[in-house]
């Protein structure tokens, strides 16, 4: 492919007599005029040309208005070879509508420089930056740290953003005070089943009290309301992701090949490998996964002391289960010892029939749609 030629001569003769004698408006059509020569051959162009491209623009910049800088960022944002000191002085800008083109569509933007700009500019700028079409975790992380709700929420519904676990951690601090942001991050196709769990653990609680708050009349509709969402959302296909779907095969195999027994699941429990230990219950108990970590995550142990008095676990795996569940959830230590005199009270007979009764509901519940 040939090199483009470089800006004609009698064009930057005319960019010096613009900068030296020229108004305004003469300034600005010679911008329009360098641009539309850059945009002509962008992706011909050598570093070297690209380079005097960078300094005839950041020179030009230097005399314009407001509205020519903005229509200067809009027309490089998308161009990938857009000349970066440029691209990087437009987004910097403090008005908002210079550098967000850039912010929201550059590719010249490095990670280190989106986290110094979220680090240095206004929730205008970060807000732009989470449009982004692709987002890294070390620059989601700033943005979830100096964010405020509009930014984190945009963040979260980003389908191209990557999440550390300590963004994951933010994410769903934020979620606990904003239903918006709840939402959308309960809705990533990708979010980690523990991440997941816990955004329902909380939410269940969290939700009902906001909306019970705000409507007092309704606040016995309400809590039925959330008690159903986060059980038909725990129990959604799309919740379980490749890793999960692994987990419960494995059991299976165990159970089928007849070596699951109380010994994998006291294993499981101490690893904390919740997918595991909820699958095995499962097994043992005979009823379906999904009902089982419906009972599991549910606020209080009753659902862990009826699968586990019908699985016929001993109190120190039990114990080891309500740990796990409690670690996973976030939720604040459960009293082992009034625990443990409820599960040492509780009756196999009366446990099978309530895990009946759980199972009839599971049986009769509408099915999330596809």
């Amino acid at each position: 492919m040939s090199t483009a030629p470089a800006p004609k001569i009698n064009l930057l003769d005319e960019l010096q007599t613009a900068l030296a004698h020229g108004t305004v408006a003469r300034r600005v059509e010679t911008l329009r005029r360098v641009t539309d020569l850059f945009l002509h051959a962008a992706d011909d162009y050598s570093d070297e040309q690209i380079e005097l491209f960078d300094d005839v623009f950041r020179c030009l910049m230097r005399h314009i208005e407001t509205s020519a800088k903005v229509m200067l960022s809009n027309r490089l944002a998308p161009v990938p070879k857009a000349p970066p000191q440029t691209v990087q002085t437009l987004a910097f800008d403090d008005l908002i509508e210079v550098a967000a083109p850039m912010l929201t569509q550059s590719e010249r933007l490095t990670d280190d420089m989106l986290i110094a700009n979220v680090q240095s500019k206004s929730q205008a700028h970060l807000l732009a930056i989470s449009g982004r079409r692709s987002l890294s975790d070390a620059v989601t992380d700033v943005l979830i740290e100096h964010g405020d709700g509009d930014v984190i929420q945009r963040t979260a519904s980003n389908p191209g953003a990557i999440f550390s676990e300590n963004g994951y951690r933010g994410l769903l601090a934020h979620a606990e005070r904003d239903e918006g942001i709840a939402v959308c991050l309960g809705m990533r196709p990708s979010i980690p089943r523990q991440h997941f769990l816990k955004l329902i653990a909380r939410a269940s609680a969290s939700v009902q009290a906001r909306l019970a708050e705000a409507n007092p009349e309704r606040a016995a509709d309400i809590a039925s309301a959330v008690a159903a969402a986060t059980k038909q959302a725990t129990a959604a296909p799309e919740a379980i992701g490749a890793a999960t779907e692994i987990a419960h095969g494995l059991v299976k195999l165990l159970y089928d090949d007849g070596r699951l027994d109380e010994q994998e699941i006291h294993k499981f429990a101490a690893a904390g490998k919740f997918d595991e230990t909820n699958a095995a219950i499962a097994c043992l108990a005979k009823v379906p996964v999904s009902l089982a970590e419906t009972m599991m995550v549910e606020s209080h142990t009753e659902g862990i002391l009826i699968l586990a008095k019908v699985s016929e676990l001993s109190w120190p795996t039990v114990q080891l289960i309500i740990a796990m569940r409690d670690n996973v959830t976030e939720r604040p230590a459960t009293d082992l010892d009034e625990t443990r005199q409820t599960y040492e009270r509780l009756r196999l007979s009366t446990a099978q029939q309530v895990l009946r009764f759980h199972k009839m509901q599971e049986a009769t519940a509408p099915k999330p749609k596809p």
